[in-house]
């Protein structure tokens, strides 16, 4: 799935991230011992956005890039919380609440069971406006639990955003659209592999078996020992 049409802010914003996390080693090529996804998928690429927490010039320049995707397609007084998902995304909404001047939660992956059994750490009014931030989305499904969770709250959720988004597999986002949540995100697989061949960070042989990937990831997956559909 090619990146679709973008401004050339958006775009910049795109080189700027998959340099960064090529930079601070977060980005793994490995088309000779591919990973296999939760998902079933198998691929030769793997990102660790939780790598950014450890570097802070890094993840200031990221939230700042993260804080203006927000605030352009959820609009400028348009949110009244930052939610972070359990447990990656919690760091990033605390950085981007504060960087917005918004209250901040975190939402569990179920209630912890005990106490007020809550799901949801923080406090907001009834219909409140939610945006949830995460390190990064391969399919969306894992984000319409968290989503569920503000609504089922009196929360109001339209928006998500993450830092990376996989953006190869089929179905994509369906989950997300289906659930009324669009989102933003700053780089994918594709800005990744053209940074790394602009600055020659891995061999011929590696750039080629992540390109060959990517324009077919469900055949690539079904010839490395991952699922086929």
């Amino acid at each position: 799935m090619q990146t679709a049409s973008r401004t050339p802010e958006q775009k910049q914003a795109a080189i700027t991230t998959a340099r960064i996390l090529l930079e601070i080693k977060a980005v793994n090529f490995r088309p000779e011992e591919p990973y296999i996804l939760t998902s079933g998928w198998a691929s030769p690429v793997y990102v660790d956005c939780r790598k950014v927490i450890s570097f802070p010039r890094a993840r200031a320049t990221i939230c700042n890039l993260m804080t203006q995707a927000i605030l352009r397609d959820a609009g400028y007084e348009s949110t009244d919380a930052i939610a972070g998902g359990e447990t990656a995304g919690i760091p990033y909404a605390a950085w981007i609440s504060q960087q917005m001047a918004l209250p901040m939660l975190y939402v569990r992956k179920k209630p912890k069971g005990f106490g007020r059994n809550a799901q949801i750490e923080g406090e907001f009014a009834p219909g409140a406006r939610v945006v949830l931030v995460e390190d990064l989305a391969s399919d969306g499904a894992s984000k319409v639990n968290f989503c569920n969770a503000i609504r089922e709250a009196g929360g109001v959720i339209k928006h998500s955003a993450v830092v990376f988004f996989y953006g190869v597999f089929p179905g994509a986002l369906k989950s997300l659209n289906e659930a009324g949540v669009s989102l933003s995100y700053l780089a994918n697989w594709w800005d990744v592999l053209e940074v790394a061949e602009q600055d020659s960070l891995f061999d011929k042989k590696t750039i080629e078996a992540v390109r060959s990937f990517l324009h077919d990831p469900v055949q690539w997956s079904k010839l490395h020992g991952g699922r086929s559909e």
